[in-house]
C-alpha cells in the first residue's frame, strides 16, 4: 500500500504511513498542519465525501486523487488518524460479520461461506499472500454437519385396555405436533415398556438418584426436563442456576448407563410457568409502551409523512411482538424442543431420544401412578426424594429415522511472508469465524430458532485479527519470521478447524514458534484483559509487561495453556500459546450477543497490543522457550459439578464407538499415564465407554486422587493404562 504526503494541497512524496502499530508522519514535523500523511484513510477504509477511500472502485489511485482534490479545497484537515480509523475498520468488520445475510455463521450455511470470502478479501487487500491452497486462501475439508429427520419417523403409546376385555389403548402421535426426535438420537425401530424416571438424574453429591432401585434395562425411560428445586437458591443442583444434570446429553448418557433402550423427555412445569410469567410481564410492558406512543402521537397538532411512517413502523413492531407472545400466554402452552436442540449422535448405535409434549404423557402418568406430573414435581421439590416407578402396561412403539449430513467447510489462511534464513519459522495469529447460526446445538436459548449474531463470539476476534494483520503488513521493514493468519472454522463444533490444521499444516509445526489466539475480545471492561498461556513460554510474561503499558490495559495473566478455544489444539502439540479474552457475559451463546454491545475502542487497543506482540516474536533474537503448565481446562460452567480432571482433547470428527482423543493436555494425568493422540478409550474401570458422554458420566463417579484403569484402542491393539485423576482448576 502506498500513501501520499501533502504540502500545500499537492502530492509531494509517497511513503509508508504505518510501521507496526505506530503512525509515522514522514512528510514533516510531528503534528505539522502543513505536511501530513493521509494514508491511514486508505488503509482503514474511511468514508470520505460518500466514497470509501480504501477498496473503492477505481483503486487506490482514484482514492488518492479524490482526497488530494478535497485537501486542496480545504475539505480535509489533519487529525489523529490511527485510532479513529482502526476503530472504524473494526466496527465495519463486526457489522458485516453479524449482519442478517451471514445467518449467524453456522456450519454449513451460506452465511459462513460469505464470511470466509470476506475474510479472504480483507487479507488480500491488506497485502497478505492468499494463494496458498490451489491458488486460494481456503483450506477445505469435509465435516459431518449433523443430522436431519428422515421420512420413516412414527410413534405411538400403547397402554392397557380402558375396560376389562376391551382393546388396548393406542395413542398415535403426530410428528412435529405431539413429538419430535432430537438430533442426539439414534435411529431404529423399538417396542419397549415405559418407566417414569423423574428427572433422569444420578447425583451422588446431592444424595439424589432417580434410578435408585429402578430396573430400566431394555426399557424406555420418561424423564422431565431440567432438575428439582429450580426456585430454591439453596438447591444442591447449583441453586437458581442449572447444573450440568439439566443437560440433555447428561440425561441421555445416564439413561444409557443404566441400560435404557430409549429416552422420552417432556417439559417440566417450573420452566413452562416461568416462560409464561416472563411473557405476561413483557406483554403488559409492550401494551403500556404502545398506549404511550398512541397518546403522544394524538397530541401532535400536525405530523409530516415521515413522522407518520415512523410511527406506523413503531406500532407494527409492537404489534408483531405482542403476536409472538400470544402462544406463551395460553394455558395449553407446551412447546416441543427443536430437532436441533442437542449434539449429533455420538455413534451409530445411539439409543432413540424423543421430545414429547407434556400434555401427551401427563394423563398416562396420572393413570399409572395416581397423580399427575405437577403433583410429582411438587413432592420431589419438597422432599428431594425420587418418585420413579414403572408405568404399568404402557409401551413406547415406533421408529426414529435420522440421517447424517456432510458439508465442505474451510479455514481461511493468509501469509505475511518474511525474508531471510528464518523465514520458515512462523507465528500463527488465529481467531475462529464460525458461530451458532440460528441456534440449536450450543445455544443457551435452544428453543428459539433465531439468528445468533456472535458479535463477541467471535466476530470481535476476527476483526481484531484482521486489524492486527494490517498493522503488521504495513511495516516498512520485512519481518525475520513469517506470520500465518488463520480464521478457523467450526470451533463451536469442538475446535474442528484448528484440529484439522494441525493435522495438515501449511508449514511443519516444528517451525511454528508460537500461536496467538483471539476469542471473545469485544467486551473490555475497566481496561482488564485476560491473557491465558502466559506460562507456556519463559519469555511471555516479561514480553507482555513491556508492551502493554502504552495501551492502558490491566492484564490478568493466566499461566495455563489449556482452555476451550483453538489455542488448546496448538498447546497440546507443545507449541507456546497466548489466548486473549475479555471475559464471559450474559449474552454468551444467545441471540443477544450483538454488535452494539462491543467496546470498539477496547478492541482497537487489543489489536495494537497483539500486533506489537507478534512483531516482537517475529523479530526477536531467540524463539519462545516452551513450558508445560499445570491446570485443567477452564470452561464456562453451566452450573456446579466436581468431575475430576483427566486431561484429554476430544476428537469430535471420529465416528467409531468409543471416546476418541485428538490430543492430551501437557502435564495432565492423561499424558502421565501414556495416552496419546489417536487413542480411543473403550473402558474405564470395567465400564464400557462408547462416547464422550459416557466418559464424562464415568468420571463423575470418581474424585481427584482416585486411580482408574483405562482400556484404549491404539493402532488396532488394546492397551491398558492406570491413571491418577487430578482436581480441576
Amino acid at each position: 500500500m502506498r500513501f501520499a504526503t501533502f504540502e500545500s494541497g499537492k502530492v509531494v512524496s509517497q511513503n509508508p504511513g504505518i510501521k507496526g502499530s505506530h503512525l509515522l508522519r514522514p512528510g514533516g514535523a510531528e503534528g505539522s498542519p502543513e505536511r501530513w500523511v493521509f494514508g491511514a484513510w486508505v488503509v482503514w477504509g474511511l468514508v470520505v465525501g460518500g466514497l470509501t477511500a480504501w477498496g473503492m472502485q477505481g483503486g487506490v489511485g482514484a482514492a488518492e486523487q479524490a482526497l488530494a482534490q478535497r485537501a486542496a479545497q480545504g475539505g480535509l484537515k489533519p487529525a489523529p488518524i490511527e485510532a479513529e480509523q482502526i476503530e472504524q475498520y473494526l466496527a465495519e468488520t463486526v457489522q458485516y460479520l453479524t449482519g442478517e445475510q451471514l445467518e449467524g455463521r453456522g456450519v454449513g450455511s451460506k452465511g459462513l461461506d460469505l464470511a470466509a470470502q470476506y475474510i479472504a478479501q480483507q487479507f488480500a487487500q491488506a497485502g497478505l499472500k492468499t494463494e496458498l491452497y490451489e491458488q486460494t486462501a481456503f483450506q477445505k475439508f469435509v465435516l459431518s454437519r449433523g443430522a436431519k429427520l428422515g421420512p420413516e419417523n412414527r410413534l405411538r403409546l400403547v397402554g392397557p385396555a380402558s375396560k376389562p376385555g376391551g382393546p388396548p389403548q393406542v395413542l398415535e402421535l403426530r410428528l412435529g405436533e405431539d413429538y419430535t426426535p432430537m438430533s442426539l438420537s439414534g435411529s431404529g425401530a423399538f417396542d419397549l415398556a415405559v418407566v417414569f424416571a423423574g428427572y433422569g438424574i444420578t447425583a451422588p453429591e446431592a444424595k439424589y438418584d432417580d434410578y435408585a432401585g429402578l430396573d430400566v434395562r431394555g426399557k424406555a425411560v420418561l424423564v422431565l426436563r431440567h432438575e428439582p428445586q429450580q426456585a430454591d437458591p439453596k438447591s444442591p443442583f447449583a441453586g437458581l442456576q442449572h447444573s450440568e444434570h439439566a443437560l440433555f446429553s447428561r440425561k441421555v448418557a445416564n439413561a444409557r448407563l443404566h441400560g435404557a433402550g430409549a429416552v422420552l423427555i417432556c417439559s417440566d412445569r417450573f420452566d413452562l410457568d416461568k416462560t409464561t410469567a416472563e411473557a405476561r410481564k413483557k406483554w403488559y410492558e409492550l401494551q403500556a409502551q404502545l398506549a404511550q406512543w398512541q397518546a403522544e402521537f394524538k397530541k401532535k397538532p400536525s405530523t409530516s409523512e415521515a413522522e407518520r411512517g415512523s410511527y406506523l413502523q413503531q406500532v407494527q413492531s409492537i404489534q408483531k411482538q405482542l403476536a409472538d407472545l400470544q402462544p406463551k400466554l395460553q394455558p395449553e402452552y407446551d412447546p416441543l424442543m427443536p430437532f436441533e436442540s442437542g449434539p449429533s449422535p455420538a455413534r451409530k448405535d445411539e439409543i432413540p431420544v424423543i421430545y414429547c409434549r407434556r400434555a401427551v404423557v401427563d394423563p398416562i402418568v396420572e393413570a399409572a401412578m395416581g397423580k399427575d406430573l405437577a403433583a410429582i414435581e411438587t413432592e420431589i421439590d419438597q422432599t428431594l426424594k425420587p418418585q420413579s416407578r414403572p408405568l404399568a402396561g404402557w409401551r413406547l412403539v415406533g421408529r426414529v429415522d435420522i440421517q447424517s449430513q456432510s458439508v465442505e467447510i474451510k479455514n481461511v489462511v493468509a501469509l505475511i511472508e518474511a525474508q531471510g534464513p528464518l523465514a520458515r519459522q512462523h507465528i500463527i495469529l488465529g481467531a475462529h469465524y464460525d458461530h451458532l447460526g440460528y441456534g440449536g446445538l450450543g445455544s443457551l436459548t435452544p428453543w428459539k430458532r433465531v439468528i445468533h449474531p456472535g458479535a463477541d463470539d467471535n466476530a470481535s476476534g476476527v476483526a481484531v485479527m484482521l486489524a492486527a494483520s494490517r498493522l503488521l503488513a504495513e511495516r516498512k521493514e520485512k519481518l525475520k519470521r513469517s506470520v500465518l493468519c488463520i480464521a478457523f472454522t467450526a470451533e463451536e463444533r469442538g475446535l474442528v478447524g484448528s484440529r484439522h490444521y494441525v493435522q495438515h499444516p501449511f508449514w511443519p509445526l516444528d517451525q511454528c514458534i508460537a500461536m496467538i489466539n483471539l476469542d471473545m475480545v469485544g467486551r473490555l471492561q475497566n481496561d482488564r484483559l485476560t491473557v491465558m498461556g502466559v506460562g507456556t513460554a519463559k519469555q511471555f510474561e516479561s514480553l507482555l509487561d513491556s508492551l502493554s503499558a502504552p495501551y492502558g490495559l490491566e492484564l490478568r495473566k493466566v499461566s495455563t495453556g489449556t482452555g476451550p478455544s483453538d489455542h488448546m489444539t496448538f498447546y497440546s502439540r507443545q507449541i507456546p500459546v497466548l489466548h486473549f479474552f475479555t471475559g464471559m457475559h450474559g449474552d454468551y451463546h444467545r441471540p443477544t450477543d450483538t454488535a452494539e454491545k462491543l467496546n470498539i475502542s477496547g478492541m482497537r487497543r487489543i489489536a495494537q497490543l497483539v500486533a506489537d506482540v507478534v512483531e516482537a516474536l517475529a523479530t526477536a533474537a531467540e524463539v519462545p522457550e516452551y513450558v508445560a503448565t499445570a491446570g485443567g481446562i477452564m470452561i464456562p460452567r453451566i452450573g456446579g459439578g466436581d468431575r475430576p480432571f483427566l486431561g484429554t482433547v476430544p476428537d469430535f470428527e471420529r465416528q467409531e464407538e468409543g471416546y476418541g482423543i485428538s490430543g492430551v493436555v501437557p502435564g495432565s494425568p492423561a499424558e502421565k499415564a501414556g495416552l496419546k493422540a489417536g487413542d480411543v478409550i473403550v473402558q474405564l474401570n470395567g465400564q464400557p465407554i462408547k462416547s464422550l458422554a459416557d466418559i464424562e458420566a464415568a468420571l463423575r463417579k470418581h474424585k481427584p486422587g482416585d486411580k482408574v484403569r483405562l482400556v484404549a484402542r491404539r493402532d488396532g491393539q488394546e492397551v491398558q493404562l492406570e491413571v491418577t485423576l487430578a482436581p480441576r482448576n
